[in-house]
């Protein structure tokens, strides 16, 4: 019988054994707590004709419990000091290949071609370091991968600004980046108890759905996600203010600014935190066609 990797004692002895020392740099927290992982696993619903992209493997504790559920796991690792413990602690397991890359530098669409072209669909499951958590979360919806979803530990306040709704202080440009493409949902909070060495901050999973078509249509999303950065750009001004200062050349377009504002009936004093993603879609496609596809 494999014991877990992922409880006190037998973290304890694999770190020993190899002499491994945390590096902060690379925000490395392993997750000793079964229960918790197994819950992380269950939420990413996965048969035995799944595949998983695992980012930050760690020892191996989630890739384990992901192993045994999933047709094969695909993990990527940047730090070479875990190569070797992850032959050991991933020994039992045929269905993994760990690539040693960084994954916000590697082409994981040819990854998968590679390596995952006979799976029924694709999860990205993981345990994020905090410190890149948006950038990957990014990267694999602006590479447009070919996953089913994503279920990922996060720092609990960035999983709130992702889950967020119109009109609370949480909501900005990165909830409506992220919800633009997936349907966003907290599913679980984790206690910073759970982890060696302990964060500061207590920790959340989320779970991103894809949706069939992006939640609003935009004749040009390049110039979209340009408008939702302006708005929020200073949160206390007011949309007509943060536009005005911040769109390319946006206080000489001030007055079309106010015309495309009122054309798509939005009170300019309102604050980009009260616009819902499909009020910016009608906004976006008010100004780009009225001034900037001419610029």
């Amino acid at each position: 019988m494999i014991k877990d990797i992922a409880t006190p004692i037998r973290t304890r002895t694999i770190l020993e054994k190899y002499g491994f020392s945390f590096k902060k740099s690379l925000g490395q927290n392993f997750l000793i707590d079964t229960n918790i992982l197994n819950r992380i696993v269950d939420h990413a619903n996965l048969t035995e004709n799944s595949g998983v992209i695992e980012i930050g493997p760690g020892i191996g504790a989630l890739t384990e419990q992901l192993a045994k559920r999933a047709k094969k796991v695909v993990a990527f690792e940047i730090d070479q000091r875990l190569l070797p413990i992850l032959r050991d602690t991933l020994a039992p397991y045929q269905n993994v290949h760990v690539i040693h890359n960084d994954v916000l530098k590697a082409d994981v669409n040819e990854v998968i071609n590679a390596e995952l072209n006979d799976v029924a669909d694709i999860m990205v499951v993981a345990n994020l370091p905090y410190y890149v958590t948006t950038p990957i979360i990014m990267k694999i919806l602006e590479d447009h991968l070919p996953v089913r979803g994503i279920v990922v530990m996060l720092q609990k306040e960035v999983a709130d600004r992702i889950a967020a709704k119109p009109s609370t202080k949480e909501y900005g440009s990165l909830s409506i980046a992220i919800q633009y493409y997936m349907e966003a949902e907290t599913v679980m909070t984790v206690p910073r108890t759970v982890f060696v060495p302990q964060p500061n901050v207590d920790s959340a999973v989320i779970r991103l759905t894809k949706r069939d078509k992006p939640a609003a249509e935009v004749q040009n999303e390049k110039f979209f996600f340009e408008l939702i950065r302006a708005s929020f750009a200073q949160r206390r001004k007011t949309i007509l203010n943060n536009l005005t200062s911040n769109l390319p050349n946006g206080k000489e377009n001030k007055e079309q600014i106010e015309r495309a504002l009122a054309e798509v009936e939005i009170e300019p004093r309102r604050r980009g935190e009260t616009l819902s993603i499909e009020e910016f879609a009608k906004l976006s496609d008010q100004l780009y066609v009225s001034v900037y596809k001419k610029a």
